[in-house]
């Protein structure tokens, strides 16, 4: 008998996947995924939200345990208002921070409460 509690995905199948919140608005995608190499764990996924045609895009770095997966549209679902997402620490698709300083990642996790 199959336990489908606990399941894995690959990097290459979250990469891309579309994102919605509980109501199912449209977040965007899944952009890549932080993975810390001394633990082997995904610490965040990258958001691309907004813009069109990849043109005005705004990155989010979501700490992974805020994201649950919807497994049955093969998408993620972030529980996060849509217009509240627009006042998340961000960063320019260009100019990625630095994920390891403790400034961003204590930001990150004050606005998700992580």
């Amino acid at each position: 008998m199959t336990n489908h509690t606990n399941f894995l995905l690959s990097s290459s199948s979250i990469s891309g996947d579309s994102v919605v919140n509980s109501g199912g608005d449209d977040l965007g995608h899944v952009k890549d995924l932080m993975v810390d190499p001394v633990t082997g764990k995904v610490d965040y996924a990258v958001l691309s939200f907004g813009g069109f045609l990849g043109m005005g895009d705004k990155y989010f770095a979501v700490p992974f345990n805020q994201f649950s997966v919807d497994r049955e549209n093969k998408r993620m679902v972030l529980n996060v208002d849509k217009e509240r997402l627009k006042d998340a620490p961000g960063f320019d698709k260009d100019d990625w921070p630095d994920f390891a300083d403790p400034r961003f990642r204590d930001s990150v996790s004050n606005f998700y409460a992580a």
